[in-house]
């Protein structure tokens, strides 16, 4: 072993003292927040679109429909059906204007949320946060 490979493997078993930083976010950036919000929106459309087509097809799979529209048709009388308002079209064009108006209000209320959070910032300081380097 050479001396600067003792020097660096004594200096990487020493431990050095762990440094702590505590700042404080006194500042949000808007247009980051609209984006963040945005992006975290989109993921949740995806889900939500995702998961009423799945929840549709395991309910179709398990003639869940058939035996709900059985017992409507037998309180309401035979002139109803279930089956043409429940169709896969439909659901699923629910689920994607449910998605979006969910996108657009998602991202509003992160934009709304970093505006009322750097309003806030003039009268409370900001949020103290505490780091470390270990």
């Amino acid at each position: 072993m050479s001396s600067i490979a003792e020097k660096l493997a004594k200096k990487s078993t020493r431990r050095t003292p762990a440094k702590q930083v505590r700042l404080r976010l006194v500042y949000i950036d808007f247009w980051s927040a609209v984006k963040l919000s945005f992006l975290v929106a989109v993921c949740l459309a995806i889900v939500s679109i995702v998961a009423s087509f799945l929840i549709y097809t395991v309910l179709l799979s398990t003639n869940v429909f058939q035996k709900v529209d059985e017992l409507v048709r037998d309180v309401a009388g035979s002139g109803t059906d279930l089956m043409s308002f429940l169709s896969l079209g439909n659901v699923m064009g629910f689920a994607l204007i449910t998605a979006l108006l969910n996108l657009v209000v998602t991202t509003a209320l992160g934009a709304v949320l970093a505006a009322l959070y750097n309003l806030s910032v003039r009268i409370t300081g900001g949020i103290l946060v505490g780091f470390t380097n270990n």
